[in-house]
């Protein structure tokens, strides 16, 4: 089974894309922030960090970049409501994708069905 680790600082968002990913199949560890994370990914195996940008203590972007040091097999997407923050993200980690807010759950779920190249399907 496809391993996430979610890390987004606001509870309901978090809650929501946690559920929703698990309904489509994926086992998904969910945290605040990208301390809380950091370890996590020092400890255990993930096939895909799905991280919020603007978090407090360290953003999605640092986080993003540990991980690839860390563990660099783990693939990276990113999401924010932020559009300056998505140029950003699209600068500091060229490989990762970045989905703006708001987006479907099911933009989503097919958007991780891409990265791990499983025929997209319209679950949601």
């Amino acid at each position: 089974m496809i391993r996430i680790l979610l890390a987004e600082d606001e509870e309901a968002m978090r809650t929501y894309l946690a559920r929703a990913l698990e309904n489509a199949g994926y086992e998904v560890v969910a945290v605040d922030r990208g301390t809380a994370a950091l370890p996590l990914l020092q400890a255990e195996h993930f096939d895909l960090l799905l991280s919020d940008i603007v978090m407090p203590e360290m953003d999605g972007i640092e986080l993003a970049q540990r991980c690839a040091e860390i563990c660099p097999d783990t693939k990276v997407m990113f999401i924010t409501g932020f559009a300056a923050v998505t140029l950003k993200a699209s600068r500091e980690a060229p490989q990762a994708k970045v989905l703006s807010k708001p987006f479907h759950l099911r933009d989503l779920v097919m958007e991780v069905q891409r990265i791990f190249g499983q025929s997209v399907q319209a679950s949601i």
